[in-house]
């Protein structure tokens, strides 16, 4: 059974491995990870979890619209790191470009209802904190994330050039989502 727990210098070597399976190229939605951040040592690792846990925001959004703040959870099954899931607080210019929720799952793990279930339970979390409705933004061409975000109750509201190329940008309405 699949749990997201927060991240944890335990976990470096499963961490690794997913790590290497994304290969190189875009990097892994969900975990925060930085160019500069190094992963490969015990050290580094630590380092980076460390940061990870200290962007941890507020525990309510009534700190206000524009305040900073992530919660970073992984995706596990026993030693088996699947994937990472953020939840971003605020309404600010990084929020507005990558959307409040960002996740990736590894290649092996894919196709198994993951993503969806851990939608689901940051979608949960966010209604925790009181936030009424959350942004997710995926490229124009990543089926998989756009079947995701509409089973997790996302509506179009349109697409935007990026950065990145095009991106659709959904919106779930927390008040409605079902948990």
């Amino acid at each position: 059974m699949p749990q997201l727990i927060a991240p944890t210098p335990d976990l470096h070597s499963a961490w690794l491995e997913a790590h290497r399976e994304w290969g190189t190229g875009p990097h892994e939605d969900g975990f925060g990870l930085g160019p500069s951040d190094d992963v490969d040592s015990p050290e580094g690792f630590a380092a980076w979890v460390t940061r990870l846990a200290d962007e941890c925001g507020p525990k309510s959004v009534e700190a206000g619209p524009g305040c900073q703040g992530c919660t970073y959870r992984w995706i596990v099954e026993g030693d088996r790191v699947h994937g990472g899931i953020a939840l971003r607080y605020g309404l600010d210019d990084h929020v507005l470009q990558f959307g409040h929720i960002g996740y990736g799952i590894r290649p092996s793990s894919r196709r198994r209802g993951l993503a969806t279930w851990a939608l689901d339970q940051m979608v949960d979390e966010a209604r925790t904190l009181g936030m009424e409705r959350v942004l997710l933004v995926c490229a124009v061409d990543n089926l998989a994330s756009v079947k995701t975000i509409e089973r997790g109750g996302g509506v179009l509201e349109g697409i935007r050039d990026t950065a990145h190329g095009p991106a659709r940008r959904y919106w779930i309405d927390i008040r409605c989502a079902v948990s």
